[in-house]
């Protein structure tokens, strides 16, 4: 395979960059160095917060492109360059059908800040691990600021608990089983499929050039927009059946074995 092409590498965090206990290893940043010298691009693409990515990669933060809330929200350094946020009456029509659904944890994402109820003190604990900015609210529902999108928890699956309840809004609103316990719900263009084609005619870089790694639903727009798409060892059955290629997973560093074969060349 001749990865001497590629000039933008793109991946997911939780269950791709990050291992199991949401570290990103010592070895990816040497070989981020490598990337660097190379000018070959680097962009972190997630459903988490901003703040919460470049908290996990801040040793590179000023060097890397970082696309947020599942690709409602691009920065580079200080610029933001794409914002896709939903508007105020389906963010309100959303969070009345929310209520209807037992045992869920919704999050209200804005660009710097997101907003919860505070009822659970055991959801607040793992909402730490993904936003290290939040606010707790008396009731979300009041709150009339800009979101970007709608994530919703549960501690047992969201695909089984949360999606059956959504799954109607598809034809208007990208609805995303993100994670095992994650549903995001977000503007039609607020996927990291299309942040990632802004990005690639911002800089001029084909599909034929960017390579990409993810693990769940949420990275399946962004893996059809690289020739280099690869799934984790550990990835959703949809995510192996669209990837043009596999890796290790993210607890045997698949992403840095990959970048190894394409440093190599």
């Amino acid at each position: 395979m001749d990865l001497s092409k590629v000039k933008m590498v793109v991946t997911d965090m939780d269950g791709t960059l990050l291992n199991s206990q949401h570290e990103v290893s010592d070895k990816f940043f040497l070989l981020f160095e490598e990337l660097r010298k190379r000018n070959i691009k680097f962009v972190a693409a997630s459903g988490r917060q901003y703040n919460s990515i470049v908290d996990k990669l801040d040793a590179i933060k000023n060097d890397i492109i970082v696309v947020a809330e599942n690709g409602a929200f691009v920065k580079k350094q200080d610029k933001e360059l794409l914002a896709t946020p939903l508007d105020q009456n389906t963010i309100k029509q959303t969070i009345d059908l929310l209520k209807n659904i037992e045992g869920i944890h919704p999050v209200l994402c804005g660009k710097n800040n997101a907003y919860t109820n505070g009822s659970s003190d055991a959801f607040l604990n793992k909402l730490r691990e993904y936003y290290s900015e939040f606010s707790v609210l008396n009731d979300i529902s009041t709150f009339d600021g800009e979101v970007l999108k709608i994530a919703i928890y549960h501690f047992e699956s969201s695909e089984k608990y949360i999606y059956p309840w959504v799954k109607h809004l598809e034809s208007e609103l990208k609805v995303k089983v993100s994670g095992e316990n994650w549903l995001d719900i977000s503007h039609m263009n607020a996927n990291k499929g299309y942040a990632l084609q802004y990005i690639q005619e911002k800089y001029g870089i084909s599909r034929q050039e960017t390579m990409v790694f993810g693990d769940y639903n949420n990275d399946l727009e962004m893996l059809s927009m690289a020739d280099f798409s690869y799934a984790m060892a550990n990835a959703h059955p949809n995510v192996t059946a669209v990837a043009n290629f596999k890796t290790k997973s993210n607890d045997e560093n698949g992403v840095e074995f990959v970048l190894e074969q394409l440093l190599s060349q």
